[in-house]
Parts: C-alpha cells; sequence; structure tokens
C-alpha cells in the first residue's frame, strides 16, 4: 500500500510537513476511490466494501 500512497511524494521537497500532509490527504482520498484497484492489489479475498 506504501507504494500507492508515496507515489505523489518521491523525489519532492517539502519547505513544511503541512505542505507534505496536504498532498497526503488528497492522496488518501483518491485512494478511497480505488476499492477494486486496491482489492486486486492485496489479494485480500475477504475484503468487502459496503
Amino acid at each position: 500500500m506504501w507504494s500507492l500512497v508515496d507515489e505523489p511524494l518521491v523525489n519532492e521537497h517539502f519547505e513544511k510537513i503541512e505542505e507534505r500532509s496536504e498532498i497526503l490527504i488528497t492522496r488518501c482520498q483518491y485512494l478511497e476511490t480505488m476499492t477494486n484497484g486496491i482489492k486486486n492489489l492485496t489479494n485480500y479475498h475477504w475484503l468487502t466494501y459496503d
């Protein structure tokens, strides 16, 4: 999962931790919409989304 989360942070420099936090928040919100993709990557057959 970390590879999905840190993708927008790779090779970036941030002056303040808040800048990094905003990018991570945005990325996590996007990942919440990738339910099938994440299920396929993790191979957790029991993972369901209601």
